[in-house]
């Protein structure tokens, strides 16, 4: 896990964020679901990093030490699958390198909630999710969570999140409007909670699969890049929803949305993050 953040996420240090992005062109190891793989690899290549899918317990230890970030995500997990999780998040816990845990269906279905719980020992840089799994991994109430849809609003997972950040640095849970919840702390040592709200995007983007498994991805390529969880959260959200809004103007479906948002990540830059990024910060 990063170290805590010394200041909240502003539109200009995500604009530096994106910068970083691009420059370095970060590794990301995805040990993703078989729904997500390909277009989440589009995804980070648009957005300006690299992917690699290597999800096997022979490999998965070996390349966490050589990636710049990590995702987890448990969409479809196998046994083999879920211990080559376990390799690459030791493995990035060990040398320090970040990593992001996606817990889809973990409050709904005991065994990945198990296997989630598990892996918080680890302690992810980032937990992403809707609202409905981040209150389902907190343990506050069940998840009616379908696949990649959610039945709650965000902003009734603000409690799940600040509970949630005893073991990551940040927690998100998107929707409408994303809610992301880190810890700053100032001058003197003193750690306090700060809620970002980030509006934007478009409603094709539940209607398009592997959406949100896509966006950590591209928020643990952000973590590698800036090596500050808040910061990546925030970069990759507000990046998601400057392409969606282009792609939601360029299409007429959702067939025609993902190519189109394919080529908003690669169109966002500096310029339009300053004019369009919506983002609002409170200290809890």
């Amino acid at each position: 896990m990063l170290p805590i953040a010394r200041q909240a996420p502003t539109v200009e240090t995500i604009i530096s964020a994106h910068a970083a992005l691009r420059a370095q062109g970060p590794l990301v190891q995805c040990l993703t679901n078989v729904v997500s793989a390909n277009f989440m690899a589009n995804v980070l290549l648009a957005a300006g990093a690299s992917p690699a899918m290597v999800d096997n317990p022979e490999e998965a230890a070996g390349f966490a030490s050589i990636a710049g970030a990590v995702l987890v995500n448990l969409g479809t997990p196998t046994t083999a699958q879920v211990d080559g999780m376990r390799l690459a998040v030791q493995a990035a816990y060990d040398i320090g390198k970040p990593w992001v845990l996606d817990p889809i269906g973990a409050g709904a279905l005991p065994w990945r909630g198990g296997v989630a719980a598990e892996l918080l020992a680890f302690r992810p840089t980032v937990i992403r999710g809707n609202a409905s799994e981040i209150i389902g991994l907190a343990g506050l109430g069940a998840s009616h969570a379908k696949g990649f849809d959610s039945s709650n609003d965000p902003a009734d997972a603000v409690d799940a999140a600040i509970s949630l950040l005893q073991h990551a640095s940040c927690v998100s849970a998107s929707g409408p409007i994303d809610h992301v919840v880190g810890k700053v702390q100032d001058d003197k040592g003193d750690i306090s909670h700060y809620l970002l709200r980030i509006a934007g995007g478009s409603a094709l983007l539940p209607r398009v699969t592997a959406s949100g498994c896509a966006l950590g991805a591209l928020v643990a390529a952000y973590a590698a890049a800036t090596q500050d969880g808040f910061c990546a959260v925030a970069a990759a959200h507000v990046h998601f929803a400057l392409a969606a809004e282009y792609a939601e103007r360029q299409a007429r479906g959702p067939g025609s949305f993902v190519p189109a948002f394919l080529d908003g990540l690669d169109l966002v830059d500096a310029r339009l993050i300053r004019a369009k990024a919506q983002v609002e910060g409170t200290r809890l």
